[in-house]
């Protein structure tokens, strides 16, 4: 058992270092493709090269509905992956900026906002397969079947988010001149960035399978925190070097929006390519009620003087903290405060 474990903490570190490399090259790519196609520096944090690199978690509901059937594993990823977002990397982040990271209203007023607004519509969709389409269990577990209809739901949203942003993009009007680029080279290094981090999801979600079935706990459990940390690595490090190079705006714009395409896209794809799969509401309503909360907090921080202190960024580091603690307790039995998670 013991052995069987080390090897598999062997596969997730390999696994974490294989998403590093692939979310540099895909940082590169994806930054000098904004510079050649002139979009504006909030646009390319929050849509190219936030698409990029949550890349991994997209891999992971595909991968982990499709080929393990473990849904529930991917929803929990995708979750844990956006609360992981939403205060470790602003925390990192503002720790890295040489100055208190910077917000503005845009960034406040329209990608703040419509993140809220997204987490608002995903629980609705959720809510609706709870109601329209639920699963009998004969216990307080509820459960609803989500399909193509309501995986819809989000995505049109993001359609909407998109159209927003194009048309800032037909606003914007670049004030200088960049290196010649080859954009055909570009788009091969993005093309190779993003099979290089397939790979390295793939790795670290039979992983967290075999963790839960070693340890005899949840695959839930490794989803949300092992999973969830390993396929944020590209966007903690984006946000990262953005934050030390000056860039407040882009990198705070790219976590927003790979949580915006996270919620709205990751977890509707799986479904959209799968045809339908059975949603545990009695889980997922406390984890975006925690999701909610963090939420609030960031855009309390971000609001207050415009800016996001070091002290507030530790205090973001201890709600996280706080979200593994609960967890953990949830899934040893140590606590119940969510009946339908049994303990190990």
């Amino acid at each position: 058992m013991i052995l069987s474990l080390l090897f598999w903490v062997v596969i997730s570190i390999i696994a974490t270092t294989i998403l590093w490399k692939g979310s540099d090259w895909l940082e590169q790519s994806a930054e000098k493709l904004s510079e050649y196609y002139e979009l504006p520096a909030i646009v390319q944090g929050a849509v190219v090269v936030a698409i990029g690199s949550s890349f991994p978690e997209l891999s992971t509901v595909v991968l982990s509905s499709l080929i393990h059937g473990e849904f529930e594993l991917g929803v929990s990823a995708i979750v844990g992956s956006a609360i992981f977002n939403i205060l470790i990397i602003p925390a990192f982040s503002g720790f890295a900026a040489q100055n208190p990271l910077e917000s503005n209203r845009d960034l406040v007023y329209k990608e703040a906002q419509f993140y809220i607004i997204s987490v608002a519509v995903l629980m609705i969709t959720f809510s609706f397969a709870a109601i329209y389409f639920p699963i009998p269990t004969g216990d307080s577990v509820i459960l609803g079947e989500m399909n193509r209809t309501l995986a819809l739901f989000p995505v049109i949203l993001y359609g909407f988010y998109i159209f927003i942003q194009y048309q800032d993009t037909m606003d914007y009007e670049r004030a200088w001149e960049v290196e010649e680029i080859n954009p055909l080279k570009q788009w091969g290094w993005l093309f190779l960035s993003l099979l290089v981090i397939l790979g390295g999801v793939e790795l670290l979600v039979r992983a967290a399978i075999r963790f839960g079935e070693i340890l005899g706990t949840p695959s839930f459990l490794w989803g949300i925190s092992v999973v969830a940390a390993g396929t944020s690595i590209p966007d903690l490090f984006v946000s990262v070097r953005k934050a030390r190079k000056g860039d407040a705006i882009t990198s705070m714009a790219n976590m927003l929006g790979s949580n915006i395409f996270d919620l709205l896209v990751c977890i509707p794809m799986g479904i959209l390519i799968a045809g339908a799969a059975t949603l545990n509401f009695s889980i997922a309503a406390p984890l975006m009620g925690a999701l909610t909360i963090a939420t609030l907090v960031l855009f309390s921080f971000l609001r207050t003087d415009m800016i996001l202190s070091r002290h507030e960024s530790f205090w973001l580091i201890i709600l996280y903290v706080l979200f593994l603690v609960w967890m953990g307790l949830e899934n040893f039995g140590v606590i119940d405060s969510i009946p339908s998670l049994p303990p190990s």
